[in-house]
């Protein structure tokens, strides 16, 4: 194997690694109903299941890079990777709803940890003029993670059993581990990162809009789609073979939504970030309206997880053009409120479903999207002029 082959081989092992870490993390969006029927719990408990992990995952973004100081961090993302294994297995064996919810504890620290080392890897892996793409592709492993691990699951869930994903994402991540073993060269950190690398961060205009962004569209998507299922089994009417399929549509649209929002967020991130704002706005609002037509409701579904597999990568594009001699820092920041936000948004999800509907999460989630574009008006004047990301 050449050099660049390996390079490569080393960014599809990193975005494999994000792929199952962020599978794991939205599992229980597809298995929310069969997990609430088994272990007797609400909607509002199970959206724990999410809000818990993501939670955790936002300290441990910092927190993992800042504790790991100067250890390579091909040894510190194998530790991960072993760690998401056994997350995954208890959580197959839990008996009960505590022991399901320490496990995912543990795979709050495996999410924030891993992802936040990753994002920051591909100007390392490859060569400075493949950066970009390197970026998209371990990119690629969140958007798809995003948009094709919840329908996985569902099929899975339906043939074997809530338990038999968990099992499965557990095996996957002891290969998961191997690979990146194999893989990986060695990676220790060009500057161990400090508690006021993330704090200055936050005084770059760019970095502030950008943060203001992302936790507002990621918190709206999550209010909504954690309970996209019971969503398109109540206003759509749909069986639940047939929002597997929805849901793998979804993803389909998602992934071709990362690497298409990729290369525009090369060239006008702000123009990226704004149709991806449009889109997922526009999904959310309409489909309580017009999601009675079954056909109308799959049609909206694939546009948002077209529009939302592109919401990582510009992220991503973003702070790294408002901070490009920053990456891990950025990187990690990035890190933490997306997953703040997923943890909110899941939260919030859960209030309104309890105490509305759970059509009315689709309201909510659709008004804070819409409120994002307020901080890309904000990015726009602070990003004008920033120069791209450098290595």
């Amino acid at each position: 194997m050449t050099v660049q082959n390996t390079r490569w081989a080393a960014v599809v092992a990193v975005a494999a690694g994000t792929f199952s870490v962020v599978t794991t993390e939205l599992l229980p969006v597809g298995l929310l109903t069969p997990i609430r029927a088994e272990l007797g719990i609400s909607a509002g408990a199970a959206g724990l299941l999410v809000t818990v992990p993501g939670l955790v995952a936002a300290v441990a973004a910092p927190a993992v890079p800042l504790a790991a100081g100067r250890l390579d961090r091909r040894f510190v993302l194998c530790a991960l990777a072993g760690l998401l294994a056994a997350a995954n297995l208890v959580s197959a064996a839990s008996s009960s709803f505590a022991a399901l919810l320490a496990a995912r504890v543990v795979l709050g620290v495996v999410i924030g940890g891993f992802w936040a080392l990753a994002a920051g890897l591909a100007v390392r892996l490859a060569r400075p003029s493949s950066a970009g793409t390197a970026t998209s592709v371990i990119f690629s492993g969140v958007a798809i993670a995003s948009v094709l691990g919840v329908p996985a699951s569902t099929f899975l869930a339906e043939a074997a059993g809530w338990r038999a994903a968990f099992a499965a994402m557990g095996f996957a991540a002891l290969a998961l581990l191997a690979a990146l073993a194999l893989l990986l060269p060695p990676l220790p950190p060009s500057a161990p990162l400090r508690p006021r690398d993330m704090a200055s961060l936050l005084r770059v205009p760019g970095v502030r809009a950008g943060v203001s962004l992302v936790a507002l569209l990621v918190t709206g998507h999550f209010t909504a789609y954690t309970y996209v299922r019971p969503i398109l089994e109540q206003i759509s009417g749909l069986a639940p073979a047939l929002i597997g399929t929805t849901l793998l549509l979804y993803g389909v649209a998602g992934v071709a939504g990362n690497f298409v929002a990729g290369a525009v967020a090369v060239r006008d991130v702000r123009r990226s970030l704004l149709a991806v704002i449009t889109l997922v706005t526009a999904a959310t609002l309409l489909l309580p309206a017009l999601g009675g037509s079954p056909a109308v409701a799959i049609a909206l579904v694939v546009v948002w997880g077209l529009a939302y597999g592109g919401v990582s990568v510009s992220g991503q594009t973003l702070l790294l053009q408002s901070a490009p001699d920053r990456p891990e820092a950025a990187s990690a920041l990035l890190v933490a409120v997306f997953n703040a936000a997923i943890a909110l948004g899941a939260l919030v999800g859960g209030r309104v479903a309890d105490a509305v509907s759970v059509p009315a999460v689709l309201w909510t989630g659709g008004i804070l999207a819409a409120l994002s574009a307020t901080a890309l008006l904000t990015a726009r004047r602070s990003t004008a002029t920033a120069p791209a990301p450098r290595p």
